[in-house]
Parts: structure tokens; sequence; C-alpha cells
């Protein structure tokens, strides 16, 4: 490569890097997720029976509902979804959907 281009490559760099560097986040901008008094909650493959085991009887048992039958057992600040006996997912709540 010529030299000259080597220069204008290098101050190209040189007028572009500062303005990169200077990128920033606003973390202020940034919104926490609303959190849960739930810290640990049921992972997926877990079995119904584990999840009364270690969470204790439900505050509400949800029918299962379609095919395959996916019900949910609903807690204080989380609500787990089986797929016949089967966790596939846990969510935190609020409290106030009881």
């Amino acid at each position: 490569m010529p030299k000259q281009l080597h220069v204008l490559i290098g101050l190209s760099f040189a007028v572009l890097l500062p303005g990169i560097a200077q990128a920033q986040v606003d973390n202020d901008a940034i919104t926490a997720p609303q959190t849960s008094s739930v810290s640990v909650m049921p992972s997926r493959g877990m079995t119904m029976t584990t999840v009364k085991q270690l969470f204790g009887e439900p505050d509400r048992r949800h029918p299962a509902v379609g095919t395959p039958p996916i019900s949910r057992w609903q807690y204080d600040g989380m609500m787990v979804y089986f797929d016949s006996k089967y966790v596939i997912h846990s969510v935190a709540t609020d409290n106030n959907h009881k």
C-alpha cells in the first residue's frame, strides 16, 4: 500500500474513534424489571411432585387446557406451567393476581 493510503486510513480512524469511544449507555434510561419476592423458581423438566416438595402446595391449581394438557400452579409471586406433569416454564408475577 502507498504511504499516503496508510496515512489516510490512520487519519480516518483518528477522526472516527473519539466519536465511537464517547458512545455510552444512559443507565438512568434503563428501567429495571419488576421483581418478585421469589428468587428461586422451578426449572424446566421438574415434575409436579418435585415442585410440590420444594415449594409446597400451590395457592391455586388451574385446570389443564388443550392438547397436550397445559396446567398451571399459582404461588405467591410466581406461576408454574406444566405440560402433563413436567414444568415447561416458571414466571415471576406480582402478588395482585390471585
